[in-house]
């Protein structure tokens, strides 16, 4: 999502680290360019300015020491100062008598639908049993979409077709909930404009019946600088708790992120990073400021790799290492694992330094790379995956027909299983395998 603003801000900070000393008329020319880097992300102008003030202030007094060079001066006043803009991490506020009703609005196509899924979800996981109510009754397919992911994710959907008054719907939901035993109602809203008076009427409704302990804002990443007038609308017609930030995968421009939640002071619970229910992450301001700049976030990818290695596969492939019996089979299954965690290039951007190609390599090529890899292990022989070191010239050759690929390919994935065996027995030698990887990393 903050791909072109990543690259305009690395490329301030580069031609910074050029200078010996920072003067003002460095700080000057630095600050210009972020202002311009920002407004073309999208974001708001007053925040800009009121961001880009606070910079000068820090940049140009006390705080710059001889210990850091110019441009990491800079960058880690910008990096401090983005996370302010952020704001706090936002939590779920789930107080008082259960059951707790969350309320979910936004805009149409904003993924109201698919984040009440995604959030139901993650409360399921989180020991809670929620409820969703279809509470869109203007979108035809709305009813059968939440039914549908309630099916998937084997919760209870509370719905009364079109014909019945969304307050009532949502108010029924409510009371279906107790009768169950849930203790989250999760209402997904109708679509509207902020300046629809009768749709926002209804919301108001809505809210009266059902007394939400939270109403979240559902915002698409791809407003852009109407994103500030969207989330003030609603802020001020119904009083916001918090945002989720939706379809942050695509190739948004940011500033809705930065303009909604410095404007609104409500702050961002969570960011939706893809179509899937599992796509939903929690919101860590310092974590998407790194991002921003370039600096990586291995948090979020050490917690990816924990939610989708289990523990019995991790024990085995440790124990494969440290016997020194790590082979291509536990290759491909280490390489599917990874794939499930998400997008290459969501992956690579979390590691510091690898932004770059990250921007470079589209989903495409990655999805054509594990294809390949793929192909070229299924293209062997039991024994040969068992005992790679068997695989000659011959054996190589026959591999890169099965595979569609050639035997330089073969050669490079080859040498590419050797490098990490090598790494994983390195690592058996001092840390345990896969969790010493991530305390590495960590």
């Amino acid at each position: 999502m903050f791909e072109n603003l990543t690259d305009k801000l690395q490329a301030v900070f580069k031609r910074l680290g050029k200078r010996g000393i920072l003067r003002e008329s460095d700080v000057k020319e630095v600050l210009r360019e972020i202002r311009l880097a920002l407004l073309e992300a999208d974001v708001h102008y007053k925040v800009v300015k009121e961001f880009v003030n606070r910079i000068r202030e820090r940049a140009v007094g006390a705080e710059i020491t001889k210990s850091l060079s110019p441009a990491q001066q800079v960058v880690k006043i910008v990096h401090e100062e983005l996370i302010e803009t952020l704001g706090q991490p936002g939590r779920l506020e789930l107080n008082g008598p259960a059951p707790y009703v969350i309320m979910l609005v936004g805009l149409q196509g904003s993924g109201k639908t698919t984040a009440a899924a995604k959030l139901a979800r993650r409360l399921k996981q989180g020991g809670h049993l929620p409820l969703m109510v279809a509470g869109d009754t203007y979108r035809p397919a709305a009813i059968t979409q939440l039914e549908v992911l309630g099916r998937q994710l084997e919760l209870p959907v509370h719905s009364e077709g079109q014909r019945v008054p969304p307050p009532k719907i949502c108010a029924n939901g409510v009371r279906e909930a107790r009768r169950r035993g849930c203790d989250v109602v999760i209402l997904d809203t109708a679509g509207r404009i902020q300046i629809d008076q009768e749709m926002m009427a209804e919301l108001e409704d809505v809210k009266r019946a059902t007394k939400p302990v939270e109403t979240l804002l559902v915002a698409d990443a791809m407003t852009g600088q109407e994103a500030v007038n969207v989330a003030s609308g609603f802020h001020q017609r119904i009083g916001l708790t918090g945002l989720i930030l939706t379809k942050v995968d695509g190739d948004a421009r940011g500033g809705a992120a930065i303009s909604m939640r410095a404007i609104t002071d409500v702050p961002i619970k969570f960011l939706g990073t893809g179509e899937k229910t599992d796509a939903l992450e929690v919101f860590h301001p310092d974590r998407l400021a790194s991002r921003i700049l370039g600096m990586g976030d291995m948090l979020t990818l050490i917690e990816r790799a924990e939610a989708t290695f289990d523990q019995e596969q991790m024990e085995r492939m440790e124990r494969k290492v440290r016997e020194a019996s790590f082979d291509l089979e536990d290759f491909l299954e280490q390489f599917q694992q990874i794939k499930q965690m998400g997008p290459m290039s969501q992956i690579l951007d979390m590691v510091p330094g690898m932004g770059q190609l990250a921007a470079d390599l589209s989903p495409e090529d990655a999805d054509r790379e594990f294809k390949r890899v793929e192909a070229i292990i299924f293209s062997m022989t039991p024994e040969e995956r068992r005992k790679p070191r068997i695989i000659k010239g011959s054996r190589k050759r026959r591999i890169a027909r099965g595979s569609g690929t050639t035997v330089q390919e073969v050669n490079a994935l080859l040498k590419q299983f050797r490098q990490m065996q090598k790494m994983m027995k390195q690592l058996s030698k001092g840390q345990k395998g896969m969790r010493g990887l991530m305390r590495m990393f960590g």
